[in-house]
């Protein structure tokens, strides 16, 4: 039978299962991830109300007219729009572009209507239905077009390209017409996450989205980067006219280019009430100077149409993210050598060092300049934390203040330390730590190697401590147990920490976290 994925036609065998046209297909898709199903072209088709007809000089947009009086109309343009494709344009006047002919089973007249600019309208020329054209209207006119019985023959309207429409000559042709789906017409998509499911003859499936970055917006790149974990992506909010990622909310950007918020658009908010937060538009919105644009949807938008809230979406950009924090030095070398990136170390060459500082920090300055300088340590001397749970505030101001929210590697610098108190504490942010509220408190005793932050109850809130003995008194930065909010173990050999000095920088990774 045959199916579409992904764009593409595929013929499987009866009784095939999502599941097996993705191994088949080697589609690309993360487990965990919604699929869009689809029933088939015409049942999406019955919804869509615009086209776009490409032209060598550009292309039109068309709305159809949805009254009563055209639908016989709408029905021919429906089943028979591919045949205007690679026609000429026959004639073009200063009222008037003809495209054709195609032949159809409809009758003429012989009467005689007013047209005005912008009409669209299936004429039989000669009074044949072998002579069907469409005659697009540049001006208003009284004429006898040889139309079907129905709404003056009158099917749609233009309602964009009247300059493309202006410059079209008998020199020209038509090379292609789309259906435009919006976020209304796939009222027949179905969002699915069970794999399982038996496919029919004419079904179309759509695994995963992919985007085109803007170059203009380096940093709102790389928020967008940080936001794709595990080869997916995770929905916070949906509405009629957009989707939202909220994870990194909070974040402060900066404002880079702006543009229209048309369908496919991804943006994150620069400033104002939701700062940080990522877009992507199922329908079109005004330019905003609050929102920066950082790519365009190039495969996938029918997943961005049925996606909801905490559904996760498998992304495949079409520019991979060079990020080099967390991999080995020789890693690094050959994910630059991929992207034909020049490879500049500075300090420790050994080749399983552990990457931990790039300069330039975003994908986008890296390829522009051509080559990035990579500062690397050695793996024993990176701080592994396993976070806990049930502590989400404190561990996200952890990962805020260290930079880990956006990056596999972050940085943390000593703020106290002194030989015999068998603790270190790091600095803290007050503002960030307003929020702190007590969470995962203490309750026996701290645990040596347990890592933990000051809350709200104590004036000094937003400290980090690590504790380097058991205790049933304090916590890791020395406050008692209701001032204590314990976000996770580290996980690796954190004896030297003790020794450090105040000002030292601390390089901290996610123990479970995948790079």
């Amino acid at each position: 039978m045959l199916i579409k994925i992904n764009g593409e036609k595929i013929d499987v065998a009866d009784g095939s299962t999502i599941q097996d046209v993705i191994v088949e297909t080697n589609a690309p898709y993360t487990p965990g991830s919604i699929v869009c199903l689809i029933k088939g072209k015409k049942e999406l088709e019955k919804n869509i109300n615009k086209y776009k007809i490409k032209t060598n000089k550009g292309s039109l947009i068309i709305q159809l007219d949805e009254s009563e009086d055209a639908q016989p109309l709408v029905d021919v343009w429906k089943n028979q729009y591919e045949e205007f494709v690679n026609l000429d344009i026959r004639w073009s006047t200063s009222t008037e572009v003809a495209i054709g002919p195609i032949v159809t089973d409809l009758e003429p007249t012989s009467d005689e209507y007013k047209y005005y600019e912008g009409d669209v309208v299936l004429s039989l020329s000669s009074f044949s239905n072998e002579s069907t054209h469409l005659i697009i209207l540049k001006d208003n006119a009284t004429n006898v077009y040889s139309v079907p019985p129905y709404n003056k023959g009158i099917f749609a309207r233009v309602i964009g390209g009247k300059k493309t429409l202006e410059n079209l000559t008998d020199d020209d042709s038509v090379i292609g017409i789309e259906p435009i789906i919006e976020r209304s017409t796939t009222t027949d998509s179905y969002s699915v996450s069970d794999l399982s499911i038996v496919l029919e003859e004419g079904n179309e499936l759509y695994t995963y989205i992919s985007f085109d970055i803007d170059e203009d917006s380096p940093v709102g790149v790389e928020h967008l980067f940080s936001l794709i974990k595990d080869g997916r992506i995770k929905v916070s909010y949906g509405s009629e006219s957009f989707i939202g990622f909220y994870d990194l909310a909070g974040l402060e950007k900066p404002k880079e280019h702006t543009t229209q918020r048309n369908r496919g658009t991804i943006t994150v908010r620069n400033s104002g009430v939701g700062v940080g937060k990522l877009f992507i538009y199922r329908e079109n919105r005004v330019l905003s100077p609050n929102h920066t644009t950082v790519g365009k949807i190039v495969n996938g938008m029918e997943i961005i149409d049925i996606a909801k809230e905490n559904d996760f979406i498998t992304v495949k950009s079409e520019q991979q993210r060079l990020m080099l924090l967390n991999k080995t030095q020789s890693e690094a070398t050959e994910l630059l050598s991929e992207a034909g990136v020049e490879h500049m170390i500075d300090g420790m060459i050994d080749d399983d060092a552990i990457v931990v500082e790039q300069i330039p920090k975003h994908t986008i300055d890296i390829l522009k300049e051509g080559r990035v300088i990579t500062k690397a340590v050695k793996k024993e001397d990176i701080c592994s934390i396993k976070f806990v749970d049930n502590a989400p505030r404190s561990v996200r101001y952890f990962k805020l203040l260290s930079g880990l929210l956006e990056n596999p590697v972050g940085q943390i610098k000593v703020h106290f330390s002194v030989p015999g108190m068998h603790i270190v504490i790091f600095e803290g942010d007050k503002k960030a730590a307003k929020g702190l509220v007590p969470e995962n408190n203490p309750v026996d005793k701290v645990i040596r190697g347990q890592i933990g932050i000051t809350n709200m109850a104590s004036k000094s809130a937003g400290l980090i401590g690590i504790r380097f003995e058991d205790n049933v008194e304090f916590g890791p930065t020395a406050e008692n147990f209701e001032a204590t909010n314990i976000i996770g173990d580290v996980t690796s050999d954190y004896d030297y920490l003790e020794k450090l000095k105040e000002g030292v920088v601390v390089y901290v990774t996610e123990s479970n976290h995948e790079s």
